[in-house]
């Protein structure tokens, strides 16, 4: 028997509306060290956005690193293997490869090519061992792959879905080459780091893979020998394909988008017989968002103040981390005073003043002109009048016309331009 944890999207560094998150990512890593311990784990398998950021602090990138030294000083058998995700430096994470290789840890990044510009698929094989040593399963960890990483292919009219698909095909026939080489009982097991057509993204943390939406893969792009597949990037928890193609998820919510997710970890365990069966580990909740509106529906900004006064806010069961609050108010025109009016109604509560969400009461017609203009190329956006910008934009967003000092101000400012480009 093989027993695998399997984790994704971290985002060790992420600033929530301004606030730092590494309590809750401190607290979620300290409980994940005990599940390893106490699941008994062989491998931990972390399918990329370890950061979130391609520059992560220094106090993120140490949270990692103390995270995996622990977690080998009280598991020194565990393997761990991570791959990049979009949100990661793929070198970065590869760097201390001599390194991780002294604590049992495979990170890939990269997809290097030979001389001719081939690819080895050989690097992307990871034998993961029981704890007797016997090899198990034969993980392909490919990482988020970049149009730059991913074969060519020349008939296909979308070349990067196409070439992530071969990417994946030449890599699981390596391992199966290597399985019958070596490993004839070993199951395969593909990581990666993508977006598969028919999942639920959360749009409020979640980073386009590619401009338009046109990275979906189809779940046929993995292999019916492959027994289970871990996925990253999506941050919503979701199993697909019976179970077979498992995102666990992101363990803390990165938007409030995610603030009814049941957020976990994947326990994967196959049998004698290479058969996986998962299970989830819910992880404990240490961040409790709020909404006022508590049903999300945006209200005029007369009516938030009311609920603001009248609610009464639990303030969680951690007195040094109080709940995340959004508020959300319907916009019905400019007004430079509703932050502090916010505020002061908020004066005593135990919250956190996240985010204030404004949400148009309808939309019409866009800019006259302005789509003319982009199809016809960015010179031609100079032929644009800023003001009959601004109108139609008001008017787009506020069903009226703009005030006069409003436009006062906008022609000082395109008149100070005017003279400072001179």
């Amino acid at each position: 028997m093989l027993r695998i944890l399997h984790t994704a999207d971290w985002h060790l560094g992420q600033s929530f509306h301004g606030f730092d998150r590494d309590r809750e990512h401190r607290i979620f890593l300290d409980w994940l060290g005990s599940m390893v311990r106490e699941r008994c784990a062989d491998a931990l398998m972390i399918t990329g956005d370890v950061f979130d950021s391609v520059n992560p602090s220094a106090g993120a990138q140490r949270r990692f690193f103390d995270f995996l030294a622990r977690a080998h000083a009280e598991a020194p058998s565990l393997q761990i293997i991570v791959i990049a995700g979009n949100h990661d430096a793929a070198a970065r994470l590869e760097a201390p490869a001599g390194l991780f290789e002294s604590l049992n840890i495979k990170a890939v990044g990269t997809v290097p090519r030979d001389a001719i510009g081939e690819v080895n698929y050989e690097k992307f094989l990871i034998p993961v061992k029981d704890v007797n040593g016997s090899v198990k399963v034969i993980a392909i960890a490919v990482p988020f792959l970049r149009p730059a990483d991913v074969p060519v292919i020349s008939e296909s009219s979308d070349g990067y879905l196409a070439g992530i698909r071969e990417f994946y095909r030449r890599a699981t026939q390596a391992a199966g080459s290597l399985r019958d080489r070596q490993y004839p009982n070993a199951a395969l097991l593909a990581l990666g780091h993508c977006h598969l057509a028919d999942a639920v993204e959360s749009r409020e943390s979640e980073r386009r893979i590619v401009i338009g939406g046109e990275e979906a893969l189809k779940a046929d792009t993995f292999a019916p020998e492959v027994a289970y597949v871990a996925l990253g990037h999506l941050h919503k928890p979701q199993d697909m394909d019976d179970g077979r193609i498992c995102y666990p998820g992101s363990p803390i919510p990165l938007s409030f988008a995610e603030r009814d997710f049941i957020h976990r970890v994947v326990e994967v365990t196959f049998d004698e017989s290479g058969r996986p069966s998962i299970q989830s580990l819910p992880v404990p909740n240490c961040a409790m968002l709020v909404r006022i509106p508590a049903d999300g529906v945006a209200r005029p900004i007369g009516e938030i103040l009311q609920l603001i006064r009248k609610e009464t806010v639990d303030p969680g069961p951690w007195p040094d981390a109080l709940p995340f609050l959004e508020v959300r108010i319907l916009d019905d025109g400019p007004d430079p005073t509703r932050r502090r009016a916010i505020e002061e109604a908020l004066e005593g509560k135990p919250v956190r003043l996240a985010s204030i969400r404004l949400e148009p009461l309808v939309r019409t017609p866009a800019i006259p002109g302005a789509d003319e203009a982009l199809a016809s190329g960015l010179d031609d956006l100079g032929s644009l009048d800023p003001e009959e910008i601004m109108r139609a934009a008001h008017m787009e967003r506020y069903r009226s016309e703009p005030d006069a000092s409003l436009l006062a101000a906008l022609r000082e400012i395109l008149a100070s331009e005017a003279v400072n480009a001179k």
